[in-house]
């Protein structure tokens, strides 16, 4: 199986149980399918699901939720696709142990461990440093049920920026945000992906491939700020790495200079 990517701008979700989609997915033009075994999959039919998904992860490349980690229904879902996808998305991740327990029954499998619980922000730092997590993904929804509270750009700010700085400091790569639900409505989609990049996220997930062009278009480095990159690093290797200031007034010094060399790394 190959290596999962780093950067990926859009994680389309399908529901395991439903051949329709299934055979669709992949033709979205996401950067990432991510095949559902979990909330969206009633009980009664996760065996069939199971199935269906190990089939299309054996002809496609693809990454699989699975069932809350240390259930029953996880083992049963790591068992059959361990050896099949490009990685595995953990829900509803509150601890270490829980990363631990996956890895080991899948190892060397990328894991993507959503935090979306008052318990897993409060342990964020612990769960991106552990030694099998690969990447950290963020559940707004499932946070505001938990926490009995509507959920906003701004409502649960304080634990989006937790998740970003917990990655970064584990030196995992910047988290991705979660579903917008309101499938109709396009400008707010936008809106609440252009906030997640603001806070430091990268990529987002997405429930209907309509929402797929706006979520890459909104995490594809804008021609503007390549261009300001560029002008920034001419500027500062003109001055001989000393301080400086573009003709608009903008200062210069070290740090701005490494913000444009990672915009132009990651075009």
């Amino acid at each position: 199986m190959p290596d999962a990517p780093t950067r990926i701008r859009s994680w389309l979700f399908a529901p395991g149980h439903n051949e329709g989609m299934l055979g669709k997915v992949f033709e979205s033009g996401a950067d990432a399918v991510l095949l559902d075994l979990e909330d969206a999959v009633p009980a009664a039919l996760k065996e069939k699901a199971r199935q269906l998904v190990a089939d299309a992860a054996a002809a496609r490349p693809c990454w699989v939720r699975v069932n809350r980690p240390t259930s029953p229904e996880c083992a049963r879902d790591l068992d059959a696709l361990k050896d099949r996808v490009l990685g595995f998305r953990l829900p509803k991740v509150e601890g270490g142990s829980d990363v631990a327990w996956v890895a080991a029954r899948a190892p060397g499998v990328a894991l993507d461990c959503t935090i979306e619980s008052a318990r897993g922000v409060q342990r964020a730092n612990e769960i991106a440093g552990s030694p099998g997590c690969s990447r950290l993904s963020y559940g707004g929804i499932d946070l505001a049920l938990d926490l009995g509270i509507d959920s906003g750009e701004s409502d649960l700010i304080f634990a989006r920026s937790a998740i970003v700085i917990a990655a970064r400091a584990a030196d995992r790569p910047p988290p991705s945000d979660g579903v917008f639900p309101r499938l109709n409505d396009d400008t707010g989609l936008q809106r609440d992906a252009e906030a997640a990049r603001r806070l430091g996220f990268f990529g987002k997930s997405a429930i209907h491939p309509r929402q797929v062009p706006i979520i890459n278009a909104v995490f594809t480095r804008a021609q503007s700020d390549r261009e300001w990159a560029r002008k920034v690093l001419a500027a500062f290797e003109a001055s001989g790495g000393a301080a400086t200031r573009l003709d608009d007034g903008e200062f210069i010094d070290l740090p701005v200079a490494e913000r444009a060399r990672r915009i132009l790394r990651l075009e």
